[in-house]
């Protein structure tokens, strides 16, 4: 009896081919702008004790209380595989000693996180983020970087014609005070037509109920009062300024005064990406200043701004603008003879990589076979190495595009690759080696001199 067949757990998926070059592509060009920045990468453990996200999230959100793959483990420690990484870099900042040195800190991170909820396009439960994170600097300019770097990682990307820039101000402390009456003044007043969600956060926390997805809050929310008009002085300057930055660094955005963060600790600037390219309007980048998380996590007060981005939604959003990353083309070495071509096509072969040269040989085959070979893996080029050739110290290049070939001494294969436009790693190699090149002749000349 046939063993039935074996499927990802419900929620995860493998990410093969075209779509994990596109979820590569999104991490290297974050890395890459990040670094531009001057943000570190920092990794955290992929689960932490489950008491830094109840703290993180608060024991009242819907990550902490429906969402999180939590367990006991064999010491009977309560462990969690983290939902999000916010509180995880700020713990790793408490728990290294690094609350008092060298800030504020720029970390960058990418890598798995873990959500029990249902699966959808573009969502899953273990899914992938990037973010950033400043830690310890209270301006409004590090708001605006933040942001701006967030909106350079999209142009990098090319999506950033499908995505908008919406931004809010949660004010500080004296603003979200007078704001919170506010609300629960308006919607105190319109309790019945609530959903029993928000009935329930009404005096606990009505913030949460400007950011439900229920229709009939919805429909309450859009006549709310807005924190615009309970700000300080103190708080409307901060806002100010930050938009202000952000026209200085180039980076478009519109207001929404209904962006919201629940937890008391969340204060000033709260934006997110939105898109409206993968159906209905989505968030593919969010975040916003948090000014008291480092304290949950037992440090002192430390200022704080940051985002996280989902990377399938990332990788969606390539996939809908045809931006998917080619893979890069092989050069086949194909033996054309017995032992000594292939021992002779092997130690070329190896040559080739050496240099960053991608190469690739068939394990079997004859000369028809192997040429079969690369053009099912799509070689951009193959180099022949026969009895001929090897006797003369040669071999042919054929051009598999163009179906055009020629033989070239061996010391010069590199720069045949590369002529044929077949091969972009070729290419990239001889440009290393024209820089080698260079840099010898200026050290000559200066010993000279």
């Amino acid at each position: 009896m046939a063993q039935a067949l074996l499927q990802p757990a419900r929620g995860t998926h493998d990410l093969i081919g075209e779509e994990y070059r596109r979820h590569l592509h999104v991490i290297e060009t974050a890395r890459r702008v990040a670094t531009l920045y001057g943000f570190e990468e920092w990794a955290t453990p992929i689960f932490e004790d489950t008491r830094v996200f109840a703290r993180g999230l608060g024991d009242t959100s819907d990550v902490v209380s429906k969402e999180m793959y939590s367990f006991e483990d064999r010491g009977g420690e309560s462990i969690t595989l983290r939902p999000e990484n916010t509180a995880g870099v700020c713990r790793a900042l408490v728990s290294n000693g690094l609350t008092q040195a060298n800030l504020p800190r720029k970390v960058f991170y990418a890598g798995p996180m873990f959500r029990y909820e249902r699966p959808q396009k573009g969502r899953y439960r273990q899914f992938h983020q990037i973010g950033i994170e400043v830690l310890g600097a209270a301006e409004p300019l590090a708001d605006a970087e933040v942001i701006a770097c967030g909106w350079h990682i999209q142009q990098e990307l090319g999506i950033d014609e499908g995505t908008v820039l919406e931004i809010n101000t949660l004010g500080d402390a004296a603003s979200r005070d007078a704001y919170r009456a506010a609300l629960i003044a308006y919607f105190t007043a319109h309790k019945d037509q609530l959903s029993e969600d928000s009935q329930a956060r009404l005096e606990k926390n009505p913030l949460r109920i400007v950011d439900s997805k229920d229709p009939r809050d919805k429909a309450l929310v859009a006549e709310a009062p807005t924190i615009h008009d309970h700000l300080t002085p103190e708080a409307a300057e901060f806002y100010a300024a930050v938009k202000s930055y952000l026209t200085i660094f180039g980076v478009p955005f519109r207001e929404n005064p209904r962006i919201v963060r629940g937890l008391d600790y969340y204060s000033h600037t709260a934006f997110e990406f939105v898109t409206d390219r993968l159906g209905a309007q989505g968030t593919v980048m969010g975040g916003g200043r948090y000014n008291g998380l480092v304290e949950e996590m037992g440090g002192p007060p430390t200022p704080s701004v940051g985002w996280a981005a989902g990377v399938e939604r990332l990788s969606l959003l390539l996939e809908a603008a045809e931006l998917t990353p080619e893979a890069p083309r092989p050069v086949a070495i194909i033996p054309a003879g017995g032992d000594t071509a292939e021992a002779a096509a092997l130690s070329v072969l190896q040559a080739l990589r050496e240099r960053g040269v991608v190469a690739e040989i068939a394990y079997k085959g004859n000369l028809k076979r192997r040429m079969e070979r690369a053009n099912r893996i799509k070689a951009g080029a193959a180099v022949i190495l026969g009895e001929a050739e090897i006797a003369a110290g040669t071999a042919t290049v054929r051009n598999l595009d163009a179906g055009t070939q020629e033989t070239v001494p061996l010391e010069e294969l590199i720069r045949a690759l590369a002529a044929t436009g077949a091969s972009e790693s070729a290419m990239q190699a001889l440009m290393a080696e024209m820089l080698e090149a260079e840099e010898d002749a200026g050290d000559e000349g200066d010993e000279e001199r």
